[in-house]
């Protein structure tokens, strides 16, 4: 977990929270990256996700109830691990997906009709 740190020094102070097995990377107390099974994965949306198409990344999958669930976070590529101004990107990118996602939530989106104004 420490190299996490490390190699995303140059995208900011990041924390880390363990959640069901695997730990939620965040900053300013937002979630933009998860660390499952010792591999990275970042936030994606409709804005982002063609670059991890583009290097033929998947999104974190697992089983529920028999069935497949795949969250909006993608693996991120390795070669991003080795390239501190590459991984500053990746993040930015994810950090990007994650406030769009909040401001999403936030403008109403997550409420029950009858408490949306």
């Amino acid at each position: 977990m420490d190299y996490l740190h490390e190699v995303l020094a140059d995208f900011g102070p990041i924390t880390t929270r363990r959640m069901f097995g695997a730990h939620g990377i965040y900053r300013d107390g937002l979630m933009f990256g998860l660390l499952a099974q010792g591999r990275l994965y970042l936030k994606t949306d409709a804005l982002n996700q063609a670059e991890f198409v583009a290097v033929h990344s998947e999104p974190f999958t697992f089983e529920q109830r028999g069935k497949p669930v795949k969250l909006s976070y993608w693996l991120a590529p390795e070669f991003i691990l080795d390239d501190r101004a590459l991984a500053k990107a990746w993040a930015q990118s994810a950090f990007d997906a994650a406030l769009r996602s909040q401001e999403a939530k936030d403008k109403g989106g997550s409420k029950p009709p009858w408490r949306r104004a």
